[in-house]
């Protein structure tokens, strides 16, 4: 189940709201292959709504369908093609494991928690801008 997105905009020097570009989405239960397409969905969307720096917090996931691992590694492959990035936070051993066996341990940047998560885009920005 998805239990929350949330977000920040970017600050815009017009009248008009912006929408955000950075977002954490936290996912909660027992996850199927069918929700991890879902996720996937999700993911498309967010992109062309204009959502660049997405973290998934997986604390409250208690167990994954690898056979929808594959899927949603290649949404988010989507996703950075379209000029995002993907970060997965907050997965016990048991779900790195998980992503592991579906052979996705390599497909996206994993990270104990999700301020760290969150923190990654902007130290990224930092390396490339100096």
């Amino acid at each position: 189940m998805i239990e929350a997105v949330r977000g920040s905009a970017a600050v815009s020097g017009g009248p008009r709201p912006t929408r955000p570009t950075a977002m954490t989405m936290v996912i909660e239960g027992e996850i199927g292959a069918e929700e991890l397409a879902d996720i996937g969905e999700m993911l498309l969307k967010l992109s062309f709504d204009g959502v660049t720096d997405l973290v998934m917090d997986l604390r409250g996931v208690s167990h994954l369908d690898y056979r929808g691992i594959p899927a949603l590694a290649r949404r988010a492959e989507v996703f950075r093609e379209l000029g995002g990035d993907v970060k997965l936070a907050g997965l016990s051993s048991y779900l790195f494991t998980i992503f592991q066996a579906a052979g996705a341990n390599d497909a996206f940047d994993f990270f104990a928690d999700v301020g760290d998560a969150q923190r990654s885009f902007h130290d990224a920005v930092m390396v490339q801008g100096h």
